[in-house]
């Protein structure tokens, strides 16, 4: 199987640790990924603010450089989401014939981590082990759009060594929203201070969830409070070994 890592710009700028975490997960699995340089980014900031024409060259360029993957996997349901659910949209409305036939053959090869582990590779237990009270945050994106459902948590409940606990309310939003939480500030704030007392109510160490997005935002708020919990995106728990402990 040809297995490409998109790893998102937000991602390769600010948590690069995080598709560090996918590759090393991915090949102890026994599979070889490969990292094409020429990716950047899918345009959903610029979809999701109006500017449809300019995330239109992104959508070409994602075509090109990830076409004759069995397998493209990355650690966001929120880009994951804009690839398979927009990328033909815009293709149909602002591209050519041939544009929308790469975007028929790419698009569907995208999958968030959660889905590419348990439903392509059919596995839950993956080996890790991480030993600390963990409480996990669906995001948005993953939850209402790709639909991952409890797939996040079956990988996580088989992790040894884990406490893992149920999050409060855990379906709500944290505010975050990408571009939301600047133009909407006040609205965004006050809910992320629902999702960050949630998080305290389970006295979880970590926070885990598929988008560093959301774990940015979320983790802003329980650092100003000092709560002491942390957060970790699903990959590099479940990237985590006994050996990473020793």
């Amino acid at each position: 199987m040809r297995v490409a890592l998109f790893i998102t710009c937000f991602n390769d700028t600010m948590f690069p640790q995080t598709g560090k975490a996918v590759v090393k997960l991915l090949e102890r699995l026994g599979h070889t990924v490969d990292f094409p340089t020429a990716q950047t980014c899918c345009g959903q900031m610029h979809f999701n603010t109006g500017y449809r024409p300019e995330a239109l060259p992104m959508v070409r360029r994602f075509a090109e450089v990830f076409a004759g993957y069995d397998a493209i996997v990355t650690p966001s349901g929120s880009c994951a989401g804009m690839i398979r659910a927009h990328h033909a949209t815009l293709a149909a409305q602002y591209g050519d014939s041939e544009l929308q036939a790469a975007v028929r053959d790419v698009a569907p090869a995208v999958r968030e981590l959660s889905e590419f582990l348990v439903d392509v590779l059919g596995t839950t237990d993956v080996g890790a082990y991480f030993p600390h009270r963990v409480t996990y945050h669906p995001t948005c994106h993953s939850l209402r759009m790709l639909r991952v459902g409890d797939r996040p948590l079956r990988l996580l409940r088989a992790v040894k060594g884990i406490d893992l606990v149920e999050l409060p309310e855990a379906d709500s939003c944290c505010g975050f929203g990408g571009t939301f939480a600047l133009k909407n500030p006040d609205v965004s704030n006050a809910m992320l201070a629902d999702k960050v007392h949630t998080v305290q109510s389970t006295r979880a160490e970590v926070l885990c969830a598929g988008d560093n997005s959301c774990l940015m935002h979320i983790g802003g708020g329980l650092g100003r409070l000092r709560t002491g919990v942390g957060t970790r995106h699903l990959a590099e728990i479940l990237a985590a070994t006994e050996g990473d402990a020793a």
